[in-house]
Parts: structure tokens; sequence; C-alpha cells
């Protein structure tokens, strides 16, 4: 199998690594807007470098992985299904919903596999928790906690580009909320806040978020993110019912201590970031999109799922804005 990878950024030049080790990849093209990074990322996993994006679709490929900058994601998706190659992108689609919508068009009206990469479902922890909810191990679920914590912020220059908090940052926790309990949100009520470094002022963004969202079958969630939590990376999600109660992410990594005298002690190693913590789950989701190709399983995530994630994110920057409840019958589902 030959493929092509576009954008050699951090999780660029992750994705490319696992590529190049996969047994059914026989070859990997690389391309970035900065070609001499591509030359070094190819040249550090024997993968070949093409100087542009038009170069590496020259190549006779049997797919794309796209992994650069998002305002180019749904202009590749659309280049990838017009060549009729199935589509490995990261999230998000676009940033709003008519460039998502765009972009899934293109795909369905080609035919092509469009699979997104919200890895959290590939991760053990999670799936172990969606496998508690749908045998009913836990009884009525009736509370969600979601975390997302990131240890430092993201460079200033990335904030404008980023969509905010909601959505490049807690887009994974509604979409593992969905995946999970395998239930729509129906309402959400978020709010904000940006008292933190003056780079999040300045680009119009949030430092920290939180959001009360309200399932279709009444479950009470919440979802929480911030960018500054010294202690370190910090992915959670505790999910309550009437006869149970279970936490993913909680183990002697979580950079979370205890203050009661009998408590665990403080993490020796705590998560430092979010490839550190999710490997498994990053090499999992791309394994899975290249037995997608070869026609032996699924799509595991296709793109109707990002439109719906970034519809409650849609939601909860709504929300936040107009200080009030928003139905998610308000965001758009469809053109038109």
């Amino acid at each position: 199998m030959r493929i092509g990878l576009i954008g050699t950024g951090r999780i660029g030049a992750f994705h490319a690594g696992v590529l190049a080790r996969h047994p059914e990849v026989e070859s990997l093209i690389v391309a970035d807007m900065d070609a001499t990074r591509a030359a070094r990322v190819a040249g550090a996993i024997g993968a070949t470098a093409a100087p542009d994006d038009d170069a590496l679709f020259d190549h006779a490929l049997d797919a794309v992985v796209i992994a650069s900058a998002t305002a180019s994601h749904a202009e590749l998706i659309a280049r990838a299904a017009a060549a009729g190659l199935p589509a490995f992108c990261e999230k998000p689609i676009a940033l709003d919903v008519p460039g998502t919508l765009g972009a899934l068009r293109a795909a369905e009206a080609a035919g092509t596999e469009l699979q997104l990469g919200f890895m959290r479902r590939f991760d053990a922890g999670y799936a172990a928790a969606r496998e508690a909810v749908r045998t009913g191990r836990l009884g009525r679920l009736h509370t969600v906690r979601a975390a997302t914590s990131d240890p430092a912020p993201p460079p200033a220059a990335y904030l404008p580009l980023s969509g905010g908090l909601f959505r490049d940052c807690l887009v994974h926790d509604f979409d593992i909320l969905r995946w999970v309990t395998g239930r729509e949100v129906a309402e959400v009520y978020a709010t904000g806040s940006d008292t933190g470094p003056a780079m999040f002022r300045e680009a119009g963004d949030l430092d920290t978020a939180a959001a009360v969202l309200t399932l279709d079958d009444g479950t009470l969630a919440t979802a929480t993110a911030t960018r500054c939590n010294g202690a370190g990376y910090d992915v959670r999600m505790e999910l309550a019912g009437e006869r149970d109660q279970i936490a993913v992410g909680l183990d002697d990594r979580t950079p979370l201590t205890s203050v009661e005298p009998s408590g665990p002690a403080a993490p020796v190693k705590p998560w430092p970031g979010f490839l550190e913590r999710f490997a498994p789950a990053y090499e999992a989701e791309l394994d899975a999109f290249v037995r997608l190709v070869r026609g032996e399983a699924p799509n595991p995530c296709d793109g109707r799922e990002a439109l719906e994630a970034l519809r409650i994110a849609e939601a909860c920057e709504r929300s936040r804005r107009e200080h009030r409840p928003v139905a998610l019958d308000e965001i758009p589902s469809h053109s038109g």
C-alpha cells in the first residue's frame, strides 16, 4: 500500500512514524508547506519527501492522511475525494458547519471513505467505559463528568487559527461523550474564562471553559477544559450510574494529588502531553484506517461524527456568547 501524508508538524511526524512501521504500508510519501521539514521527517523514517501537495498527489497513491493546518483540511478532503482516494483527516474537518458540510458532500459524492482522527475512541479505557454503559453494568446512567486539561498553553500564533477552546479542545470530549454513552446531546449551557495569559484575550479565546450538557435521555454531563494545568496533562471521564461508578484516565500517572492522610501519593511521572498519553490510541486509529483502505473493516469514525461534535461545540460557543441554554436543534446539521 502506498500512502501520502500531508503535514509533518508534531502530530503529522508522529503519524508518519507509525505508518512507516506498519507492515501493510509499502511506501510513504510526505509533504508539508515547509519542504525542509518534510524532507527531515522523511529522512528519519525512510519515507519519500514530495516538494509540495501537487507532487504528492502525482504519486500512485492508495490513500491520503491529512495532518496539515486546520484551514487546509476541507480543501484536501475534497481533493482526495476527487482523486478517488480514501482519506484519514485529523479533526476538525473545518472550523464551521458550512465548511464541514462542503467537505462531507465532496466525499459522499465521490463515494470515498473519510475517517476522522478522534483517537479517544481507540483508547482502552474509553472502550471499557463504553462496554460498561452498553452492557448495563452501571445501571441507569445519571451523571457523566469529562475533563481535558493541558499542562501549558499552545503558542500564541496558534490561538487565532484554532477555532477556540470549545472547537479545538473540548470537541474531543463532545465526541467521546456521544461514543461512550450512545446518546445525543439535546441542550448545552456553557461559560468560559480568559483571566489567564493575556494572549487568550488578545486572540478572543478562552483559557478555561465549562459546559453542562443534557443528553437526549435526560442524563446530565459536564465537560471542562483548561490550557493552564501546571500539574500535567489530565484527560478523564467519570460515569456514575445507579449500580456503579467508573473512571477513565485514572492511573498512577494522572496529575492529581490527594490531600487526604490516607490518600494515594502524588504521581512520580505525570503525563506530560497528548502524544504520550494517547500513543497506543493514535497507532490503533491508523491501523484501523489501513484496514479500512484494504476493505477489511468498516469505517470506525466517519466524517458525520465530526459534524455532530462540531455542532455541540458551536452550541457551547453560542451559549457562552449569549448567556443562555442552547438546544442542538438551533445548530444546522445540513445545508439549506
